[in-house]
Parts: structure tokens; sequence; C-alpha cells
């Protein structure tokens, strides 16, 4: 009566860390889709009115200046791709001066540098 069930695979059973490892990521994402719900709910109600007055603003200059909405959108999307490049419309400063590059590089070598200093230890600690 007292039967227990035989495994033929004893390694599919977590260990007591794994199951506890497990628990943890399902609370963390339970804990991150709580927080996305959360954040989504405050936050988007703002972003319908921000972009309802954004094509307000896209109809208005249309008409006041006689360019199709399709024509000035098509402008504007140019303009963010310029933007992404990295290239401004104001030159007064160049994106990449020497101060701009040298925080560049600085970034870079302070990131890199603590990432390679931990490989190197776990490397070294085999």
């Amino acid at each position: 009566m007292g039967r227990s069930l035989p495994c033929c695979c004893p390694s599919l059973i977590p260990s007591r860390e794994t199951a506890h490892f497990y628990l943890l990521c399902v609370l963390i994402a339970l804990y991150m889709l709580a927080g996305a719900a959360i954040f989504s709910s405050l936050e988007r109600p703002a972003e319908i009115r921000a972009h309802r007055l954004w094509e307000r603003r896209l109809k208005k200059f249309s008409h006041d200046y006689n360019v199709s909405c399709e024509e000035l959108k098509s402008l504007l999307l140019y303009y963010e791709e310029a933007r992404t490049a990295g290239i401004w419309t104001d030159r007064s400063r160049a994106l990449w001066d020497v101060p701009g590059a040298f925080y560049f590089v600085g970034t870079v070598v302070s990131t890199i540098g603590k990432s390679m200093e931990k490989v190197i230890r776990s490397v070294q600690e085999q």
C-alpha cells in the first residue's frame, strides 16, 4: 500500500538549491510582470495624450504651411534617422569631438575592464 514509484532518472529530480533557484526565478518574473502592469497603467494614459497632442500639432502645421501630413511625416522620419545616427542640426559642437570621444572611450574601458576582471578571476579560481 505504501509503494513508492521507482524513478529511472534520479538526475531529473532537482536538488533543494536548484528548486530554490527556480522558485526565485518565478518570483522575480511575477514581480517584474506586476511592475510592468503597474507602470503601464500609470504611464499609458499620458502617452496617449501626448500622441494625440502630437497628431494635432502635425495637422495644424500641415494646414498652416500647406504641406501634406505624409510629406511632413517623411521629413520628420529623415530627421529622426539623422538624430539616431548622431547628426545634429546645430553645428556648434560635433558629436565625436575630442571630449565626446574621450568620454566614450572612458566608458568602454571602465565597463570592459570590470567585466574582464571578473572573467579572469573566475578562470583563475578554476
